[in-house]
């Protein structure tokens, strides 16, 4: 691959990582499938930098081995591949599984396009690609291939109820007050339990102009629900993305 068909990546994966801090527990595995060795290590540095746990592959045969022995989330795959190409391994995957296939290529015509999801897969990237797309896209694969949630009524976080039709918390000592923004986030975050939800979703929910409104809510019911209000357990911060509510 020339270098002009791989990503741009604007900050070195060290940097990102700093700034994400640890891998959530419950980070979705992905398996990259790259035979471009510098590409494969750049999406690995860099996926694992967003929060994902990853695994590569330099082929479909070294993926087929891995996949037997690992259940993943996602597969990012390259299509152009000595061997069994990616189009071939994606037909082989949507007849034997259900996980989800993210298609790379350095060919973007329609034709090319069109052939990709005609054998199953659930997306398709071009070469060169921006990495916070590839981010965006893996993400909304990820949603649309997730398990309905159940509707949560209640929610517990440290020894506090959250009862989402009235709108109340409650902790030993009686019921804790919460503002209309409070009430929303909290609605919020229980039916989106252990998901992120961005700062600008948000903020366009609760019904403020800004995403630093937002900032000071959590702040605020960080206080109410936390042990620790600046080291939070409950309602963390995953950076450069929004928030996450991991509820007892």
């Amino acid at each position: 691959m020339t270098a002009a068909e791989r990503p741009s990546f604007a900050r070195s994966a060290v940097a990102e990582r700093e700034l994400a801090g640890p891998l959530p527990e419950h980070a979705s595995h992905i398996l990259v499938v790259d035979d471009d060795t510098r590409l494969r290590e750049l999406l690995r540095d860099y996926l694992s930098a967003n929060g994902f746990n990853v695994t590569t592959a330099l082929h479909a045969a070294d993926a087929r081995r891995k996949l037997a022995g690992i259940e993943f989330d996602l597969i990012v795959l390259d299509v152009m591949m000595p061997g069994e190409t990616g189009l071939e391994l994606t037909e082989y995957l949507k007849s034997t599984s259900r996980v989800p296939v993210l298609l790379l290529t350095a060919r973007g015509e329609t034709d090319d396009r069109i052939a990709g999801l005609e054998r199953g897969a659930d997306d398709y990237l071009p070469k060169p690609f921006e990495p916070r797309e590839l981010i965006l896209r893996i993400e909304s694969i990820l949603r649309r291939s997730a398990p309905a949630r159940p509707d949560i009524e209640q929610l517990s976080i440290n020894n506090h109820t959250f009862h989402r039709e009235r709108g109340e918390l409650r902790s030993d000592d009686g019921v804790i007050r919460l503002t209309a923004g409070e009430v929303t986030l909290l609605t919020i975050f229980a039916a989106s339990a252990g998901t992120t939800v961005s700062r600008a979703e948000l903020a366009r929910r609760v019904g403020v102009n800004s995403e630093r409104a937002v900032d000071v809510q959590i702040a605020r019911l960080r206080r109410k629900i936390e042990p620790d209000p600046r080291n939070p357990r409950h309602l963390q911060t995953v950076w450069g993305e929004g928030y996450v509510l991991w509820p007892d």
